[in-house]
């Protein structure tokens, strides 16, 4: 694999799926009032564990892609929309905490590096 490792490419992978829900989230956000609108999610960590788990993990992470899915199941309003702000934010801040946790793992795996090469 070269200098880096399967961990990167875990990192790397999860940074791009909660990037990716935390935008998803933030359009379920702003359309709370709009008629209609269904809210939609990313589900990321199942993605990566199906990858990590298949029997060439790295083949498996350097194709992966995540897509966002529509919520058809949860309840409606009177007009429609399906988005409740308090999860939403609930699930905004989870998010971030998981981005952040993910950016602090590859800091370290970086400053790990420089600190070898020095």
């Amino acid at each position: 694999m070269g200098l880096f490792d399967l961990t990167d490419l875990v990192v790397q992978r999860g940074l791009q799926g909660a990037s990716l829900r935390q935008q998803v989230l933030s359009n379920n956000l702003a359309n709370a009032n709009t008629a209609g609108f269904k809210r939609s999610d990313v589900d990321f960590q199942s993605s990566l564990a199906s990858a990590i788990g298949s029997g060439d993990a790295e083949q498996s992470l350097q194709g992966l892609s995540f897509q966002p899915q529509t919520d058809n199941a949860t309840a409606m309003t009177a007009d429609g929309n399906n988005v409740d702000t308090d999860s939403e934010m609930a699930d905004l801040t989870q998010n971030a905490v998981e981005y952040e946790t993910l950016a602090a793992i590859e800091q370290q795996r970086f400053a790990t590096l420089k600190e070898a090469m020095s």
